[in-house]
């Protein structure tokens, strides 16, 4: 009996190591470490004390598009933010759903009715808080809003606090970037996604500080993510054609606030013409000394959200010209 036990311990110890990734496969699906697809969409990462954290919307449940839909809004009902840990960006363990849905209350914005997308976490090393924000908004996608929450861990909970349109403008797709002297901006579509506006935000990141810019105007910019490389501020974004893909844009800039110069498309390879299937969601920058950096993007399925998929690709950078290219790759290892 011993003996078999030794046994079944031992293939169970082969099989937890074969499940390890090592690579990276785009379109495929990714499992957690306990053999569930990670259920993390229109994410962001955030990397404390040698950890990554993925944030994303926790999308199950059946895809409805609503019967006075004039578009495709397709959607899911609002369950809440999860969030998966890794050490190595391969495999991510599931730590649970750490902004949850509203259920008794009909007029809150994360009763399962509305609709929350592009969660974003940062923390701030001055207050010592894990903050999220959001794109806040009602079935109609009338509301336009950005939603706050806060938690003294990176794995939750999360505690909703409110929200608001920055600087009474429209916040739909949006990230947060926080640069090296600590201050935080939100990048957000705003003007009914004609225009992007770049809003400073308070010291606690908590709301907007009342100075912005608008970007990109009349140029229908969505899905921004932002990195920085050599004193250079860079901008991924997608175009506004709702669920369906299409072609990225990268662009360039001196300082956040100033002047930004589009720079063209970045994809290279099979369908690079439509983000290969995809739409741009955050750039990881694993050793930006070193210019490496990993571009996310979503592979939205809309008739079936849960079912989206992710499409991680690397972010090369030619070392005489600065240019920037993302390639298709199968698979790849960084």
């Amino acid at each position: 009996m011993k003996k078999l036990l030794c046994i079944l311990a031992l293939a169970a110890g082969i099989s937890t190591a074969q499940a390890q990734i090592d690579a990276f496969t785009p379109k495929a699906v990714w499992n957690d470490t306990e053999g569930r697809p990670i259920n993390a969409h229109g994410g962001g990462i955030l990397k404390h004390k040698g950890t990554y954290y993925w944030y994303g919307e926790y999308k199950t449940g059946k895809t409805i598009l609503p019967s006075w839909a004039s578009w495709e809004c397709y959607r899911t009902d609002v369950t809440g933010v999860s969030c998966y840990s890794s050490k190595d960006l391969y495999n991510w363990k599931f730590e649970g759903v750490v902004l949850k849905a509203v259920l008794d209350d009909p007029s809150h914005d994360l009763h399962p009715t509305k609709v929350i997308e592009r969660p974003k976490v940062v923390y701030n090393k001055k207050t010592k808080k894990f903050v999220m924000w959001i794109h806040a908004e009602s079935p109609d996608y009338s509301k336009a809003c950005a939603g706050v929450a806060v938690s003294d861990s990176p794995t939750g909970p999360f505690e909703y606090i409110e929200s608001f349109r920055p600087n009474d403008s429209m916040s739909r797709d949006q990230t947060l970037y926080v640069d090296d002297d600590g201050t935080c901006y939100q990048f957000t579509s705003s003007e009914n996604n004609q225009t992007l506006h770049i809003n400073r935000l308070t010291p606690d990141y908590l709301r907007p500080d009342g100075t912005f810019v608008r970007r990109f105007v009349g140029m229908a910019r969505e899905a921004p993510a932002v990195f920085k490389y050599k004193n250079k501020y860079y901008m991924l974004s997608s175009g506004c054609t709702g669920w369906d893909p299409n072609e990225a844009q990268l662009a360039v800039a001196d300082s956040i606030m100033g002047e930004w110069t589009v720079l063209g498309n970045p994809c290279t390879g099979p369908d690079a013409d439509i983000t290969f299937h995809g739409q741009s969601t955050y750039v990881i920058p694993v050793n930006p000394k070193k210019g490496q950096f990993i571009a996310c993007f979503d592979m939205w399925n809309k008739r079936n959200l849960s079912d989206s998929r992710y499409i991680w690709l690397p972010l090369n950078i030619d070392k005489e010209t600065d240019k920037i290219t993302i390639p298709w790759h199968e698979t790849w290892k960084y």
